[in-house]
């Protein structure tokens, strides 16, 4: 609560009278009716004591007449706007202009005027004192309230601005919020499109590989024939990496999320990138043991480096140093909104080329946005990036300026001391995979072309394969006394999915190991959520290897 505002006593006068004791006798009679009274000596000495204080003002007639007054009326012109200070003109003709013809110039120098003839009576001069004193009361009061009122009005203009400050930050907060709701719609739209685009497209590609395998087995010394086939299946596997590329975008991907330790997962790639980038460029990794390991998938981390390693040799087209490096970080920046207190691995790959400018900056991790020439690049190589960092709980963030290079931070949690840490494997040429036990194998697929195909490549591999083309036609069969030592069923099929079929599986036969083969699956918590999958397209080796670990001893049934 505000304090009441201070006014100031109107109880003091000034006294100004030239002849004998006038000025005496009215000091004496404003002392005695308890008004305290200055006496003044002239119009000057009167006009350097005047200020907003004062109360009134009593001055003698002859005192103005032959007096420069010029100080005087500028001060009572200037006065502030609350401010009329009265005046007790003591005179012996009068106020009126037919008895005193000075009195006019007077009243229009000091303003406020009130003349009283000489003599009178001292009851009349306290009358006349305390009127002016009640007047001059009123209007400190005035300059009271008109003080209050400004102050009032300051503190409304700073409530009003912080109000429209509030206001606008408000707003903005929830333009921010209506946009970033926007996006996350979009992203949803376009990965419930990129799902079902990938699972067919894969299925796509899975036919076109998985013959190509054949055929390259059909005709092994045929040079031509070799060369037009590993063109093929080139061409396929780059459809599959723009499909991963889609999925990684829209954060619907399936990662394998383990510890692993980042340097020598870097240092593993030094060849394959340094043959990437060509002989122009040299290659620097800082990656110094002893760091903690990183949640990561490590397939998808190696295509990230590469992918910002491939891109910063782009911004350099006569050759530069690219270096990459990994440190530890307790928390990450705030502007990345990831959750403290959990330690962050950055793993940063920087260039001196060309770099960014504020709005291709601000694009870059846009879907198939790009600065390269037509042909030389999908435009989602930084927003794969960005949708893994994304799915790893992490972030991607990017530095650049042009003419000063680019600097590509990705941001990855740090894994807990306990986890235990994955030895990160070393990638070996394509070979024929070793022999294993023929085993029968059910193959559940309602796409005819996947299934003959997929079954192509079972029996290369010198494995019995009966097929069913859904999950009701699979349990007939082992209804009818079928007995498969393992089952590899498609996810996405009508009426009975994949994980569906498992459920069923598991209540029949709960030992029977299940490999889930799928382009693209969302799939849903409890039974499914871990059995062992083939992502489409899969190569022979690959499936192979997943046959090898799902039947080696002491290899996990399928669990409720």
């Amino acid at each position: 609560m505000n304090a009441a505002p201070h006014v100031v006593s109107a109880s003091r006068a000034l006294v100004l009278a030239a002849q004998g004791r006038d000025a005496q006798v009215a000091t004496s009679m404003l002392r005695e009716g308890g008004i305290e009274a200055l006496s003044c000596a002239s119009v000057r000495d009167l006009t350097q004591r005047l200020s907003d204080d004062v109360g009134f003002v009593v001055v003698a007639e002859e005192a103005l007449r032959s007096a420069d007054l010029k100080g005087l009326a500028q001060w009572i012109e200037t006065q502030p706007e609350w401010s009329d200070l009265p005046f007790i003109v003591l005179t012996h003709h009068g106020g009126g202009v037919e008895r005193n013809p000075s009195a006019a110039r007077i009243a229009e120098i000091l303003g406020h005027v009130n003349f009283l003839e000489r003599p009178f009576h001292p009851t009349t001069f306290l009358s006349i004192a305390r009127s002016a004193i009640r007047n001059r009361m009123r209007q400190f009061e005035t300059r009271a309230h008109l003080d209050a009122l400004m102050r009032a009005q300051a503190r409304l203009s700073d409530l009003n601005e912080s109000l429209e400050q509030h206001v606008a930050t408000q707003i903005a907060q929830r333009e921010r919020a209506e946009e970033q709701l926007r996006q996350a719609q979009k992203m949803e739209m376009l990965g419930q499109l990129t799902g079902g685009v990938a699972h067919d497209f894969n299925n796509l590609l899975m036919v076109v590989l998985v013959n190509l395998e054949l055929l390259s087995r059909l005709f092994p010394d045929h040079p031509t024939a070799r060369q037009l086939i590993e063109a093929a299946a080139q061409s396929t596997k780059r459809g599959a990496a723009l499909t991963q590329r889609l999925l990684a975008f829209s954060r619907r991907q399936e990662l394998v999320v383990e510890s692993h330790d980042l340097a020598p997962l870097v240092h593993g790639m030094r060849d394959l990138l340094q043959r990437s980038l060509g002989s122009p460029y040299r290659l620097e990794i800082l990656a110094p043991e002893g760091l903690p390991p990183a949640l990561v998938d490590a397939n998808q981390i190696e295509l990230a480096v590469l992918n910002l390693a491939v891109n910063a040799r782009d911004a350099m087209p006569d050759g530069g140093e690219i270096r990459i490096e990994i440190a530890r970080c307790r928390d990450a920046p705030v502007e990345l909104a990831l959750p403290g207190g959990m330690g962050y691995l950055c793993l940063s790959v920087t260039d001196d080329g060309a770099g960014m400018d504020a709005e291709t900056l601000r694009r870059a991790t846009e879907p198939f946005f790009s600065t390269k020439p037509k042909g030389k690049g999908t435009g989602l190589g930084l927003s794969m990036i960005d949708g893994l960092a994304r799915q790893l709980r992490g972030a991607l963030r990017l530095h650049s300026a042009p003419g000063r290079g680019t600097r590509a931070e990705l941001w990855l949690p740090q894994a807990a001391t306990d986890a235990p840490t994955v030895r990160t494997r070393t990638l070996r040429a394509a070979s024929e995979p070793p022999p294993m036990t023929p085993l029968d194998v059910l193959l559940v697929d309602d796409e005819a072309p996947v299934a003959q195909g997929t079954k192509g490549l079972l029996e290369s591999l010198g494995h019995r394969v009966t097929t069913a083309d859904s999950g009701a036609a699979a349990l007939a069969l082992l209804d009818q006394g079928a007995a498969p030592d393992l089952v590899i069923t498609d996810y996405a099929m009508p009426q009975m999915t994949g994980t569906q079929l498992a459920q069923a599986l598991r209540q029949r036969r709960p030992q029977l190991p299940v490999i889930l083969a799928t382009g693209y699956a969302e799939f849903p918590s409890g039974v499914g959520s871990d059995l062992p999958r083939l992502i489409k397209p899969y190569e022979r080796r690959t499936l192979a290897e997943q046959l090898r670990r799902v039947v080696a001893p002491g290899a996990p049934s399928l669990k409720a």
